[in-house]
């Protein structure tokens, strides 16, 4: 069994090589990521391992078929980046990582509103430099501010279990409302609704056609002014060029994002010598109440660990029997 790994790095290959050891199959790392320029590249592979930013259209998926691979593993949860109908009509069978430890994310995601609302980046860098005065740095309480969370899956509900540890008021908006957290006293609201009451709004939710730019200059609009908004899922829930005219009225007060809509040209990449030509990104950083980190909110040991067990096992599971646990089949 031949699996070709792609967008791949050293810690990627440190934990599946660990995890192989039960398996034997044979590994091959590319460091790019998969599309339609190195797709030809692939031979005598039986698997592709994939992660957000690789580009499986239909017609590198219908090039894998042609070669002979017979399995598409994404090591990520979300999958809008596949053509599962185009997989479908080549008989590819697709499987991901719906939960690797989500409490991950939803920590990053906790930790990036911390950092924005009480500036511990900026009081770090203040005192190496021997200044200690406290201009400047002013937050505010999360204690009985109202945090609205879209998505309540895995990550979502872990999200939503710590903000309560905050004495937060917590309302959240899921398609499929969570029980447990109702009895935890949250309270499901109307997606408008969420955009106009919330003091805090983080996203947890997977992108989907009916979705995409979800935070937009509409949705923005009914927004409390000065309002935190904190995105952890994919970048393109927000339409970045609204975000960044909504910071210049303030009308958004703080933004948090480990996820941008044009990542796959920047994220996982060391580009400190490079000039970047994307203004987008430029003028985001540019912004003192910006926070940017580079899709790094799922990379944990726990995380990297239950990525490669659950990747490896899946693609055990489809050669030995044919299928694996349904909430990994796609």
């Amino acid at each position: 069994m031949k699996i070709a790994f792609f967008s791949t790095k050293p810690y990627d290959r440190e934990f599946f090589e660990k995890e192989n050891e039960k398996y034997g199959f044979e590994l091959h790392f590319f460091e790019t990521h998969l599309g339609p320029h190195i797709v030809n590249a692939i031979e005598n592979e039986d698997a592709v391992c994939v992660f957000v930013n690789d580009k499986l259209n239909r017609n590198v998926i219908e090039i894998l078929a042609k070669k002979g691979v017979k399995y598409i593993a994404l090591r990520c949860a979300g999958f809008n980046n596949v053509d599962l109908q185009a997989a479908k009509d080549f008989n590819i069978q697709v499987c991901r990582v719906p939960a690797y430890s989500p409490e991950a994310v939803a920590e990053h995601a906790m930790a990036m509103l911390l950092t924005l609302n009480r500036k511990t980046h900026k009081a770090y860098n203040r005192v190496r430099e021997q200044n200690f005065a406290l201009n400047g740095l002013l937050g505010f309480n999360l204690y009985q501010k109202k945090i609205g969370v879209v998505g309540t899956g895995k990550i979502g509900k872990a999200f939503v279990k710590i903000a309560l540890g905050f004495g937060a008021e917590v309302i959240a908006y899921d398609i499929y409302p969570d029980e447990t957290l109702i009895n935890l006293g949250v309270k499901y609201v109307a997606l408008e609704t969420l955009f106009m009451e919330s003091d805090i709004i983080s996203l947890h939710c997977p992108l989907t056609a009916d979705n995409h730019y979800l935070i937009n200059k509409e949705s923005i609009d009914k927004m409390k002014y000065g309002v935190t908004i904190i995105n952890t899922s994919r970048g393109n829930l927000i339409n970045t060029n609204d975000a960044i005219q909504a910071l210049k009225t303030k009308k958004i007060g703080l933004l948090g994002i480990d996820v941008y809509e044009q990542e796959e040209k920047l994220f996982f990449k060391d580009l400190s010598a490079t000039i970047i030509d994307d203004d987008t990104i430029q003028l985001l950083l540019s912004f003192p109440n910006v926070l940017v980190t580079a899709h790094q909110a799922f990379f944990t040991k726990e995380a990297l660990e239950q990525i490669s067990q659950r990747t490896l096992k899946s693609i055990d599971d489809l050669i030995k029997k044919g299928t694996t646990d349904p909430e990994v089949l796609l």
